[in-house]
This record gives structure tokens, C-alpha cells and sequence, in this order.
């Protein structure tokens, strides 16, 4: 039976609450719980002991109770004393913005890597809240908030649990170490890459999934995805680009997983080019699109290639209207529209570091198609003709081939 959650927010002006707390119930959503009813609270600072004031407190435990509510979550990250505080005034469990993203990412990860992120970023958290939660510690449970990292015990003494994080820490260097030899084997290898990248539930499972039938699990909720995949695809001018997709982002993503996960981010940071999708049906696109080129900016990716993909049109009439330039291409993820466009649009922003060129080389010179591979280049097609071999390629801007150029009246 899912939990019944009262939301609760407090207003101070620092950003949009309302936008902030409807997000918060789609977290609440994908992580299972019902939420029957949301509270916003305005003061001009958050109360330091029960964050909403303790009369406030004592009026929602009432009006949780009428609606049979047993659970509350916060859209803010509060201290131990707040929760324990709440707890004790309204008899109801208590979990924060970062307990509730961490419990959905806890749920979500496959692979070793992700789970590894994840239980770092909970141990950390857990860290910071220790003082007063001793006892909660040494619990598991399967309701939200409480889903732990694996299935060791919760380290319920500070030193265990500094411990457990910097045997983390040190799995997730060698992965960064990993990580590293790959791209730099890649880019030793001249393979292009594109990094997709956006906010959470923009659709880049899905523009994945049909663009390479890599079987990423896509649902329309947050976070449907963590791991990085990667998948090739060509592109209209003989080029391949490899495709990484990333973990989404959210506003005020919790620092401790920005952290963690940053090796996975950092997919971006090494790319080529970056494909940035925007969900363009959504009311709050242009904050969306503002948090990702944040997080871009802090990785240091202000100097690559971004092609701009608005998805989701088909939801919003008249979307198609939508201005587009350059580096700005409209799609349906789901339907395949705009896709040839879209490629287009990548060939055209990719470093152009090769060239599609038909040649004819004499007999003679028969290395040089062996030299345009060991380039990194690609052969498309061979024509024996009586001059030489013709020859459809993609060749690196390194190779000086141009008196092979082939022309109308080069026989």
C-alpha cells in the first residue's frame, strides 16, 4: 500500500515554491507515495526547530490526521533536530527533499557504479545527520526514505561509517581512473562523441532508445535512469558519433549526489559535443533549460559544441512554430520526427576534424587508403577505374590529399 503524503514548503522568496513543491510531488510520485495534499508556508526564514514554527507543526499533525496521512515530506533538506523535532510533535514519519532523491536513486541504480554513487551520497548524508538518529541507523525498512544501499547493516557509529566513505571514495577514483583510460583511448582512436544531456524526464532515454535501440528503460517519471550508456550512430556525412546518455538533472540536485555522481557527468565534460534536450512542453522549460547550462558551466564545458533539442512537441499545438537556428533543432522522441533534421544539425556543429572526399588515387599510391583508416578515417566505396582506384572517404583534416581530389575532368 503506498504512503499517503502531506508535502510541506516553506515560502521565502529565494525561488518559485510553488514550481518547487509540484516537482517535489512527481519525486513523491516516482518514489511511490500518494500525495493528498500540499502546505506552503510563507515566513521570511525557515524556523530553526521545526523549520514551519512549532503552532504550525501542531496544526498540520491535525490536518494529517483527518486526511489519514502517514508520512510528511519537506521540499528543503532539514537537520536532525528539525526531523526529530516534527516527529515529535505530529507523531508522523518525517523525510526531506535529499532523503526522498536519494531513496528514488537507492531504487533506480543497476549497475556497480551507481550503486556505489548512491551509497556514498547516503553516507554522507547520514553522516551530517547523525546527531539524535543513533537508533534509526540500524534500520532497513522498504518504505520511502528508509531503502538502504545494499545489504550490509547501517554503520551506526561515526567512525564505521567514515570508514565505509572513503572505501567508496576510493572505488569511485579507480572508476574515474577507468573512466578516463576510455576517453582517452577514444579520442587516441578518433572517435567522436556526443554527450546527451538535461533535465530529468526531458526524454533523452528515449531519443536514445530510437535513435540506436540501446533498450534504456524509459518512463515518464524522474530519474528513470542513471547509468551511462553509450551506443554509435552514423551520421548523414559518413561520420559516427558515439552516444552517451547521463543522469538527469533536477533543481537544487542535493550536493552530496552532484558529487557522487560526477564521474558520470563528467561524460560531458569529455564529449565532443553535447546535446542538450529540452523538454518544450513543460511550463517551466526555460528554468529547466537554465539548470542544465548551470551544471554545464561548474563542469567546465562552456568551450564545446551544444546542439539545443527541444523534444516533446507533438504535446504543445503550434510547437512546431517555434523558431530554430544553427545549433536549435526540433523533435518527437516517441514519433521520430525531426530526427533527420536533428543529425544534421550535429554533423554540422562536430569539430570538423574530417571531410567526405571522393578520390583517385593512381595504382601507384595504393597506401593511401590504408593511411586514411590509420587516421581514423573510413572507406565507403572502391570504383576500379583505368587511371586508379576511386574512392568514397572520410579523411582527416592531418592528411594533405588533395591532388587526388576527384572531379568530372580528372580522367
Amino acid at each position: 500500500m503506498a504512503d499517503r503524503a502531506v508535502l510541506v514548503s516553506v515560502d521565502t522568496g529565494e525561488y518559485d515554491a510553488q514550481v518547487s513543491i509540484d516537482e517535489l510531488e512527481e519525486l513523491a510520485r516516482t518514489a511511490g507515495a500518494e500525495c493528498v495534499a500540499k502546505v506552503i508556508q510563507k515566513r521570511p526564514v525557515p524556523d530553526s526547530a521545526t523549520y514551519i514554527g512549532s503552532g504550525r507543526a501542531e496544526e498540520l499533525r491535525d490536518e494529517a490526521a483527518a486526511l489519514s496521512a502517514d508520512l510528511l515530506i519537506f521540499d528543503a533538506e532539514l537537520t536532525a533536530n528539525q526531523i526529530r523535532n516534527i516527529e515529535n510533535i505530529t507523531d508522523i514519519r518525517v523525510v526531506d527533499r535529499t532523503t526522498l532523491i536519494l531513496d528514488i536513486f537507492a531504487a533506480r541504480a543497476v549497475s556497480a557504479e551507481g550503486r556505489i554513487q548512491v551509497e556514498l551520497a547516503q553516507q554522507k548524508y547520514r553522516l551530517a545527520h547523525l546527531a539524535g538518529k543513533g537508533a534509526e541507523l540500524s534500520r532497513q525498512g522498504g518504505g520511502i526514505g528508509t531503502r538502504g544501499p545494499g545489504e550490509t547493516r547501517l554503520e551506526t557509529d561515526r567512525r564505521h561509517i567514515r570508514r565505509r566513505i572513503g572505501e567508496l571514495s576510493e572505488e569511485l577514483v579507480d572508476i574515474r581512473r577507468h573512466r578516463d583510460l576510455i576517453r582517452s583511448r577514444r579520442k587516441k582512436d578518433n572517435v567522436l562523441t556526443a554527450a546527451i544531456v538535461g533535465y530529468t524526464n526531458a526524454g533523452k532515454s528515449t531519443l536514445l532508445n530510437a535513435l540506436t535501440n540501446a533498450g534504456v528503460l524509459s518512463e515518464d517519471k524522474l530519474f528513470a535512469t542513471l547509468d551511462v550508456t553509450s551506443r554509435s550512430i552514423a551520421l548523414p556525412d559518413g561520420r559516427s558519433v558515439l552516444l552517451s546518455d547521463t543522469v538527469g538533472l533536477i533543481r537544487r540536485l542535493p550536493h552530496n549526489l552532484v558529487e557522487a555522481f560526477r564521474s558520470t557527468l563528467e561524460e560531458a565534460s569529455g564529449a565532443d559535443i553535447i546535446l542538450n534536450v529540452v523538454d518544450i512542453s513543460s511550463e517551466t522549460a526555460r528554468e529547466e533549460a537554465m539548470v542544465t547550462a548551470e551544471v554545464l558551466h561548474d563542469l567546465g564545458c562552456d568551450e564545446i559544441p551544444k546542439v539545443t533539442i527541444f523534444n516533446k512537441c507533438d504535446r504543445l499545438p503550434g510547437a512546431w512554430n517555434i523558431p530554430d537556428d544553427e545549433t536549435t533543432v526540433k523533435i518527437c522522441a516517441k514519433t521520430g520526427e525531426g530526427f533527420e533534421k536533428m543529425l544534421e544539425c550535429i554533423a554540422r556543429n562536430l569539430p570538423a576534424d574530417y571531410k567526405r572526399m571522393t578520390l583517385l588515387v593512381p595504382y601507384s599510391d595504393g597506401n593511401v587508403i590504408n593511411t586514411i583508416i590509420e587516421y581514423g578515417g573510413k572507406v565507403f566505396s572502391t570504383e576500379y577505374e583505368a587511371e586508379g582506384t576511386k574512392i568514397d572517404a572520410l579523411v582527416s583534416n592531418r592528411l594533405d590529399l588533395g591532388r587526388y581530389c576527384f572531379t568530372a575532368d580528372t580522367k
